[in-house]
This record gives C-alpha cells, sequence and structure tokens, in this order.
C-alpha cells in the first residue's frame, strides 16, 4: 500500500513538472529575447522530472521483484526516463539544447497517455510470465525502449528539417519568378513597383540574416539528428541481438520470424539505410534524403512499439495491452 501510494504520487509529481516545463518553455519561445532565468528553470524542471521518475522505477522494482518492464504502463514510464536522459545529453555538455521541444512534448505525451490513458488495473505490477522471468529481461528490453526514444527524437529532428528546407525552398522558388514584383507592377504602376524594389533593397541585410539563420538551424538539426539515430541504431543493434540470445533459451531458436522480430528488423535496415546515406558523400541533398529515410523509421518504431501489440499476435504479445516484450 505505501509503494503504492508512492508510486501514484511521483508518476503524478513528474506529470505536473513537466506539464510546467512544456508552459515555460512556449512563453520563453515566444518571447522576442530569450530569458536565460526561463530556460534554466525549464532545465532544472527536466531534471527533477528524470529524478521523479527514477524514484517510481525504484520502487516499483522494490515492491514487484522484478525491473520494471513488464506491461505498458511500465515501458512508457521508462520510454519517459529514456527521454529526459536524451533532453539532459546536451544540457551536460553544455550545448545549446536543440532537443527541448521534442523531448519535452515527447515526455509529458507518454507521461499523459500512461497516467491517464490506461487504465487503473494496468498500472499494477503483474507476475511474469515464465517466458519474461529470465536474466535477459533487463539487458533486452532496457536496450529496445532506449533505442525507441532516441530513434523518435532523431526522426523528429529529421521531420522538423524536412520541414524548415521545405519552406526554404517555396521561399527560393516564388522569389526567383519574382512573383511579388509581378503583382505589384500589375496592380500599382510602374511608380509603385520601383518604390517596392528600393524597400526590397533596403530589407537585403535582414533577409541574408535570416537565410544564415535558417541555414545554422538546418546545420544543428542535422548535427543532433545524426548522433541521436547513430546512439539509438548502436542500441537496437543491441537489444536485438540480445534478444536472439533469449528467444533461442526461451523457444530454442536464435530467429523466428515473430511479427515483433520482423518490425524490429525493418526498423533496423531503414536506420541502416539512414546512416549510409548521412555518411555518403556522393549523394547530393545527403541530410534531405537522409531525413526522409529518418521520417520513414519514425512510422515504423511506433509500428513495431505500438502496433504489434494492439494486434495481439505473436510470441511477442504476452496478452496484448497486458503484458509487453519490448
Amino acid at each position: 500500500m505505501i509503494f503504492a501510494t508512492l508510486e501514484h504520487i511521483l508518476t503524478h509529481i513528474s506529470f505536473s513538472i513537466i506539464s510546467i516545463v512544456i508552459i515555460i518553455y512556449f512563453m520563453n519561445l515566444l518571447l522576442v529575447y530569450e530569458i536565460e532565468g526561463l530556460r534554466n528553470s525549464s532545465e532544472k524542471g527536466m531534471i527533477a522530472t528524470f529524478f521523479s521518475i527514477t524514484g517510481f522505477l525504484i520502487i516499483r522494482w522494490i515492491s514487484s521483484g522484478h525491473f520494471p518492464l513488464s506491461n505498458l504502463y511500465e515501458s512508457l514510464i521508462f520510454l519517459s526516463w529514456s527521454l529526459s536522459i536524451i533532453h539532459m545529453i546536451p544540457y551536460l555538455g553544455n550545448q545549446k539544447n536543440d532537443l527541448s521541444a521534442i523531448t519535452e512534448s515527447s515526455v509529458i505525451f507518454t507521461q499523459g497517455f500512461s497516467t491517464s490513458g490506461l487504465s487503473t488495473e494496468m498500472h499494477k505490477p503483474e507476475i511474469l510470465v515464465p517466458a519474461l522471468q529470465s536474466q535477459w529481461l533487463m539487458m533486452h528490453v532496457s536496450m529496445m525502449l532506449l533505442s525507441y526514444a532516441a530513434l523518435l527524437c532523431g526522426s523528429l529532428l529529421s521531420v522538423a528539417l524536412l520541414v524548415i528546407k521545405f519552406q526554404k525552398r517555396i521561399d527560393s522558388f516564388l522569389k526567383n519568378n519574382n512573383f511579388l514584383s509581378l503583382r505589384k507592377s500589375f496592380f500599382f504602376g510602374d511608380m509603385e513597383y520601383f518604390h517596392e524594389k528600393g524597400s526590397v533593397l533596403k530589407n537585403t541585410s535582414l533577409l541574408s540574416f535570416q537565410n544564415f539563420y535558417k541555414y545554422q538551424l538546418i546545420q544543428r538539426l542535422d548535427y543532433w539528428s545524426y548522433r541521436v539515430i547513430s546512439l539509438g541504431f548502436t542500441f537496437l543493434t543491441i537489444g536485438i541481438l540480445s534478444g536472439a540470445v533469449w528467444a533461442n533459451e526461451a523457444w530454442g531458436s536464435y530467429w523466428n520470424w515473430d511479427p515483433k522480430e520482423t518490425w524490429a528488423f525493418i526498423t533496423w535496415t531503414i536506420f541502416a539505410i539512414y546512416l549510409h546515406t548521412r555518411k555518403n558523400s556522393k549523394l547530393q541533398d545527403k541530410d534531405t534524403n537522409s531525413a526522409f529515410v529518418a521520417s520513414i523509421g519514425f512510422i515504423l518504431i511506433w509500428i513495431c512499439y505500438f502496433g504489434i501489440n494492439l494486434l495481439g499476435i505473436g510470441f511477442h504479445s504476452y496478452g496484448s495491452f497486458q503484458l509487453i516484450s519490448n
């Protein structure tokens, strides 16, 4: 009873803190000049969220007697914990945190869904089924969830990169075709057109600054997406290999082409293609091509993590929403 109360308190504390962090972040985003105090408060809030979730996992581990990764509720909490770790990587390295918008939004989504979107019955710790009573539970499932967290963040950064580049190309297309100039010339005559042209020349420095800012932002998004996806790909590889060893112990075969295994392999292949595309110096506009591949990977991760368990098929179903292996 004490453990259940502590778990309840910690989950609601973490959700409350991350909600305040999101509000602070968007307040700071809407301001013309960033306020350093608000940004620091946001970062400290994420650290507090991390420790709250860590406390929950430790208490659940003690109360249940096994590592808390046996059902959907526990896996979502662990996913939130993994996302908060990824958020703190730039902060600990004293670098500009370009992951904030994605990690903070992802944490509040997973925390909100786990605490409010699932029935209270699923919040209770369950006795592990025989197939999950293995020393490989912690190794395999934790690696898979860490990989999901990193790959989701990296993929969302790639999506943001695509959106910015797409908008930039539209602006460039409109500028090159002189749509604005033609419209002004047609409706307002030559005098108005030349007046507009003079105004454009005056604003050249501002446009150059905006283009330079977009260029820097694209470079940072590409930098972080590549590094976070590389980290996630490493975790995913370790998770799949450890899962193969566990499968051999549990079912007598390293690979069974189970739906979960199949989609994990497809996900691994897509992100291997991403890394190859990202490193291929012969490709033109490789950051856009690799970002497109990562966007496909974002969908595949959710199919692998959530979709297969919704269907409740294969060796990895374990009661679908009741138990989840990875």
